[in-house]
């Protein structure tokens, strides 16, 4: 689970990185705290970057970063890091398309009617 602090703080380098008038960004607030069970981690930067992260002693993280694109949209992201894998979520995120009706209809048939079970 760290390669996935180390995704986020490479994130938060490279949009400070990403136009001219960032390039003299600097950090306002930077925390990190270890414990023996966890640890806990804060940035912010001049230039509106902003990471906050905790995780436990079993490799789970849960935080949330924010930066302002080129195009000067606001983009924030949270997000929970585990066993099962990393699950971002964000409005700017893409989502998949809802279920046909016809789909949802089959569906609610073979629940209502479970198969039987066979006597061999």
């Amino acid at each position: 689970m760290f390669k996935y602090v180390l995704l986020f703080a490479f994130v938060a380098y490279a949009a400070a990185n990403g136009a001219e008038d960032d390039a003299h960004a600097e950090i306002t607030v930077r925390e990190m705290e270890v414990f023996a069970d966890g640890f806990r981690a804060a940035l912010e930067t001049t230039n509106h970057i902003h990471v906050v992260q905790s995780g436990d002693a079993a490799g789970n993280i849960q935080g949330d970063y924010s930066y302002v694109s080129p195009e000067g949209e606001n983009i924030a992201v949270s997000y929970v890091a585990d066993a099962s894998g990393y699950h971002p979520k964000s409005e700017l995120l893409p989502t998949a398309p809802p279920t046909p009706a016809a789909i949802l209809k089959a569906l609610e048939y073979i629940a209502a009617h479970p198969p039987k079970e066979e006597k061999h």
